[in-house]
């Protein structure tokens, strides 16, 4: 939902390591979303609104704008650290790490 189609067919990747996750999504943060405000809550932009409408729809997301929150949410629930992520105009990586 989140990733680009602009440029490249690079897909999002899933890397399961012994000691974290790695989620890797081309194209880095879109409009009033920037590498330094990424993670704010309550701050969103679109940059695939149909997209973004029909996952809602279909029930795969609750509400734009909180996906952060409810991961930060879970894991911290779960005993995990909280996710870790780097962010760059070209793409977003998501580190997520076991429970300790």
């Amino acid at each position: 939902m989140h990733r680009t189609y602009e440029g490249t067919n690079t897909p999002v990747r899933v890397s399961w390591y012994e000691d974290r996750i790695e989620i890797l999504s081309p194209g880095g943060p879109y409009g009033e979303v920037t590498p330094e405000n990424f993670g704010t809550p309550g701050l969103t932009d679109y940059r695939n609104p149909n997209l973004a409408e029909a996952m809602r729809v279909l029930g795969y997301v609750q509400k734009f704008g909180g996906g952060i929150v409810v991961a930060r949410s879970a894991l911290q629930k779960n005993g995990n650290p909280l996710p870790e992520f780097s962010v760059d105009q070209r793409f977003v990586l998501a580190i997520v790490r076991p429970a300790r």
